[in-house]
């Protein structure tokens, strides 16, 4: 897991309801909302210059951000990000706490490695799940989960269950049982180019 920290300044706010959430967008700002660990919600704001510029890294949405509010530092991941649909604007921003002592349920982003040597042998590689939903312990949140396809050959294809995930790290679609080990990626073979009869002139 990265060392790399995410903290992000945040105000508490009293006024909440579409009025409130639209004047606070004129101002440039984000309304949030941050709830879990048996505490009541909280409603938050963030300046939306920070929160757009956090949303280009991965880290923002795979890391365990610290959130200053007011000068108290409150650990959560992210939940759920909306977005204005057509303009470069973040609406809305949902957290939840982050307690050690219990487990999360979220989701980690799949890397694919290898994908170069899969297509110099003229297939194709297609990604059947681009992030794969878990459980596990704050420490064990890892960043990604790594999936290598180079050794692959048209028609195979790579599951959840064939994923050795980090120590303390449960797919939460295997929890469920193994008609739902979805998969991952499958390889397939490129249409071959038509070959010319030699004895033609």
């Amino acid at each position: 897991m990265s060392n790399e920290t995410y903290t992000f300044n945040a105000e508490l706010r009293t006024a909440t309801g579409t009025g409130a959430s639209r004047r606070l967008r004129r101002e440039d700002k984000i309304p949030a909302i941050l709830y879990g660990a048996d505490k009541e919600a909280a409603s938050l704001t963030f300046e939306h210059k920070d929160m757009i510029k956090a949303q280009e890294s991965e880290g923002f949405y795979t890391h365990i951000l610290t959130l200053d509010i007011a000068g108290e530092k409150v650990e959560a991941i992210l939940k759920d990000i909306q977005r204005h649909p057509f303009k470069p604007k973040i609406t809305h921003l949902d957290f939840q706490r982050v307690d050690a002592a219990h487990k999360l349920h979220t989701k980690v982003p799949v890397h694919f490695i290898g994908e170069d040597v899969v297509t110099k042998a003229g297939n194709t590689v297609v990604h059947q799940l681009t992030e794969i939903e878990i459980t596990c312990l704050p420490k064990s949140l890892p960043e990604f989960v790594e999936v290598d396809v180079a050794g692959l050959v048209a028609g195979d294809s790579i599951h959840i269950s064939d994923v050795k995930l980090p120590a303390g790290v449960s797919s939460v679609d295997l929890a469920k049982g193994a008609d739902h080990d979805q998969s991952i990626v499958t390889i397939k073979a490129n249409k071959a180019a038509p070959v010319e009869d030699e004895a033609a002139e």
